[in-house]
């Protein structure tokens, strides 16, 4: 199941390249959302056009074709940083000190090889619908409105790389964590239990009064 997760950091190599790269998935989720915001505007104008003007937004599927690997994809990264990935917890969650860095480096070794092929897979898919020669650069469109379809293709394998990125600086946390024995390490997603949320926004509350 999905948790809610904390990132330890501190003044190590680990923990300065881990918000840089959260800079970069934070950015990445930004758009995501911005774009999902806009799908949803599309889908207001192309309602109030059919419905007020008999005129719907030409193309509207297409648009929505173009949109979901922004929206769907795109924060992939982010999600994997805080811990927010939906994942069987039940026998990981019973689990202690290097025993759980352990589990949760092999899981993550594990991500780390299907993300990869996915890279290249969805590489290799950008790769047969982009063309210089053609035009709008693109050799496949859309059926309605002809829009380009390489820009949507492109957005899966760079959300992917970051995601490799990402996996790579946690088993780097969780390696470090098993040879020093660290009880919280940086720069992997601490899952938090019910009772710690809890306190944590009891904390935060209590400084606002």
């Amino acid at each position: 199941m999905a948790g809610t997760a904390k990132v330890l950091a501190d003044d190590s190599l680990l923990s300065r390249l881990d918000r840089r790269l959260a800079g970069l998935e934070w950015s990445f989720a930004l758009i995501s959302g911005i774009f999902a915001f806009g799908l949803m505007m599309l889908a207001v104008i192309s309602v109030t056009g059919r419905n007020g003007f008999n005129e719907p937004l030409p193309g509207y599927v297409d648009w929505i074709e173009a949109f979901m690997p922004l929206i769907a994809i795109l924060g992939i990264s982010y999600v994997q940083r805080t811990g927010g990935h939906i994942r069987m917890d039940i026998v990981i969650g019973l689990l202690r000190g290097r025993a759980l860095w352990i589990a949760e480096f092999i899981t993550t070794f594990g991500i780390l090889l299907l993300m990869i092929a996915l890279v290249w897979g969805s590489w290799a898919h950008f790769d047969r619908s982009f063309d210089m020669g053609a035009p709008l650069w693109s050799r496949d469109s859309s059926i309605d409105i002809g829009l380009p379809i390489w820009p949507a293709k492109l957005v899966v394998p760079v959300a992917f790389a970051v995601m490799c990125l990402r996996l790579v600086l946690q088993l780097w946390g969780y390696g470090r964590a098993i040879l020093l024995g660290l009880e919280s390490p940086v720069a992997v997603p601490l899952i938090q239990s019910a009772a710690e949320i809890a306190a944590e926004e009891a904390e935060t509350l209590s400084r606002k009064d």
